[in-house]
């Protein structure tokens, strides 16, 4: 049997105002009961109520995956094309795909949409030029971004927006962001500020690790401080409601994994941190059910979690804990290992937390060691968290390295918040 595409996203509902200025497998949304009157409004909820005007006259084209959806669960590509007042001419799929199936590193190619009959087109490693003439080919006017992200640097959403809004601005094509919640919450930024020798997909320009911005945010900030030489007409529909100490759970919106791998609002909540062992020879728990909040290794024991409790991090205990993965590294081998429980969102610093494991793995385990491409260094914007951790330097020391460059960050950043 074939599905179609509104049983891989799970399908996606829509409403105020305008402001101007970017584990495998499909899972369910998850809903959060919030009373009606205190939830948040996307900026896809924003445009519908303001009856899509932004977009009139223009062939439309959305940057999206499962994650574009309404209130209801409804998919915005379906919503949109089912208005006669919107032009929608073609959907571009981002990393992991529209559809959200393929792992990390993947994209599910160019193809048609069976549920509205729309050309697919795949933006998945293509910036510049190349991806000017994908617009270009698409025959869009306006390309509109509405993508949930997690918050942090090295996730590739952003810098999917980022290609997005360079390459609109040499095809002559305008931009609208569709804001989304900062799952995480944004109430300050944290963590080193890549440096551009170490830039990539991961981290284009110098923003900090968890930078606390929303989508629409970032998008203003680029325009701002890295395209202005050739920036994009550039419009962010802002949400309402939205504050910035809130996490996910206060939104009432219902949480559509934006990555395989990104299950729940709790892993996007570690990611910031936890990501770090990417690049490293431990699993950071991808093919177990709790990606990113379980990490360890063939040959780790409980010695890890008592050395990372022994740090007193604020707002998290770090549990022992054994795992199998049933993919990626060490899959179908018994690990030993972490597991995170944050107690205490408010005074949880994932950066730090991750930092700190990092630290103590390296002290706790012989067999400790970093990924040969030297990944951590493109994760972290430098070479600087490596070999402070090789040379024995705490989370203190490597925190006060970066202090600096983040302070400088917020002051940028502030410029651009828009809640």
């Amino acid at each position: 049997m074939t599905l179609s595409r509104r049983g891989l996203l799970g399908l996606a509902g829509a409403v105020g105002a305008v402001g101007a200025a970017g584990v495998a497998g499909a899972a369910e949304p998850v809903a959060v009961a919030v009373a009606a009157a205190d939830r948040v409004r996307t900026g896809f909820e924003q445009l519908a109520a303001d009856g899509y005007r932004v977009l009139a006259g223009q062939k439309v084209g959305v940057v999206t995956n499962p994650t574009g959806i309404t209130a209801d669960a409804r998919h915005i590509v379906d919503v949109l094309h089912a208005d006669p007042r919107v032009d929608l001419v073609a959907v571009f799929g981002p990393e992991h795909g529209f559809r959200g199936t393929a792992q990390a590193g993947g994209s599910e190619g160019a193809g048609r949409d069976p549920a509205t009959g729309l050309p697919v087109y795949d933006t998945y490693d293509k910036s510049g030029q190349r991806l000017a003439d994908v617009f270009t080919a698409a025959g869009v006017d306006t390309v509109v971004f509405d993508i949930q992200d997690v918050g942090a640097r090295f996730y590739t959403y952003i810098w999917t927006l980022y290609d997005c809004m360079r390459a609109a601005a040499l095809a002559g094509k305008a931009v609208v962001v569709l804001d989304r919640p900062n799952p995480a919450g944004g109430r300050r930024a944290a963590g080193p500020v890549l440096q551009r020798p170490y830039a990539s997909f991961v981290g284009r320009e110098p923003v900090a690790l968890a930078h606390g911005m929303t989508a629409g945010e970032l998008a203003l900030l680029f325009n701002g401080e890295f395209l202005a030489a050739n920036p994009p007409r550039l419009r962010v529909v802002r949400m309402s409601g939205w504050r910035r100490e809130s996490f996910f759970g206060a939104t009432g919106l219902p949480w559509v994994p934006p990555s395989p791998n990104m299950p729940t609002p709790d892993t996007a909540l570690a990611y910031a941190g936890t990501c770090l062992f990417e690049g490293t020879n431990l699993s950071e728990g991808r093919g177990t059910t709790t990606p990113f909040e379980v990490l360890g290794a063939e040959g780790l024991d409980r010695r890890w979690a008592g050395a990372a409790n022994g740090l007193g991090l604020g707002g998290v205990w770090f549990r022992e804990a054994y795992f199998t993965p049933s993919f990626s590294k060490y899959a179908g081998k018994v690990c030993g290992g972490v597991r995170l429980i944050v107690h205490d969102r408010e005074a949880f610093d994932p950066v730090r937390a991750g930092i700190g494991l990092l630290v103590t793995a390296r002290r706790a385990w012989s067999g400790f060691g970093w990924r040969a491409d030297q990944w951590i260094d493109r994760l972290t914007g430098s070479d600087r968290v490596r070999q402070m951790v090789d040379a024995g330097a705490g989370v203190e020391e490597i925190a006060g390295d970066w202090a600096a460059e983040l302070a400088r960050f917020e002051a940028v950043r502030g410029r651009y918040l828009l809640y």
